[in-house]
């Protein structure tokens, strides 16, 4: 279908405010969000996009308590070894956005290189999983790589530097899909975003469904982009979401 994103990118949040709505551990939030990321990445795998960025675990989130952290670290585990096949058999090639940083615990690291491995030469659309990511951390690091190249003042172009940030093939993202309302970026693929259409759902991740996406991707056809310039008017055709794409009651 014509006018849809390249790449579409979803900071997943809401889990916290889903369980404590529900009286409930904030762990709870988190495990119930699975069902979400699943009924996206079959949502954008059914209709046609490319590149689907998930914003799964940032530099900060260390910062929440231990307890948390440990048991989002045993869950990402267990999302990555129970969806592996899944993933590998629908051409996804799945990749992690963050450092390979040793607070992650070894054999986490070990699943995450595994699933990358395993899908590295699908074809059908990429799956990149910001884990232990920061825009920020992304920006410097180009930096530090340029000049330990040596690579003259004048010769650094936003093409340059661009090909030392981490997946540089990753191509700029065209959507921001933020649930919850919240109107933030949290240092998320900052160079990626940089003309991105944002949109703020106001239902929370766990709640998050493939008519949701849907609905997105119909509003993002709607829309001018002009990137600075004056652009044509604005496309008004609507987007048919296909049957298996209708999310989960």
């Amino acid at each position: 279908m014509s006018g849809l994103p390249r790449h579409v990118a979803c900071v997943m949040d809401g889990n916290g405010r889903w369980a404590a709505l529900r009286s409930s551990p904030r762990t709870n939030g988190h495990r119930a969000a699975e069902a979400a990321v699943i009924d996206v990445i079959e949502a954008a795998h059914a209709a046609g996009i490319p590149w689907l960025s998930l914003f799964a675990f940032s530099t900060e989130n260390w910062g929440r308590p231990q307890g948390e952290v440990r048991f989002l670290m045993r869950l990402v585990q267990r999302v990555v070894r129970k969806h592996a096949l899944m993933l590998h058999a629908r051409g996804i090639r799945c990749r992690f956005l963050g450092d390979a940083d040793t607070r992650i615990p070894p054999s986490l690291a070990a699943d995450i290189d595994a699933l990358t491995t395993l899908t590295a030469g699908n074809t059908r659309m990429t799956l990149t999983v910001a884990f232990d990511h920061g825009g920020r951390r992304d920006i410097v690091s180009a930096a530090r790589s340029l000049i330990r190249e040596g690579v003259p003042p004048e010769q650094v172009t936003e093409e340059s530097f661009a090909r030392h940030l981490p997946h540089p093939d990753t191509p700029d993202v065209d959507l921001v899909i933020r649930t919850s309302g919240e109107q933030r970026i949290s240092n998320f693929m900052l160079w990626q975003v940089a003309y991105a259409e944002w949109m703020f759902p106001q239902v929370l991740w766990p709640d998050f469904r493939a008519g949701h996406f849907w609905e997105c991707l119909d509003a993002y056809r709607r829309r001018e982009r002009r990137f600075g310039g004056v652009g044509a008017p604005a496309r008004t055709a609507g987007v048919a979401a296909p049957a298996a794409t209708t999310g989960r009651s």
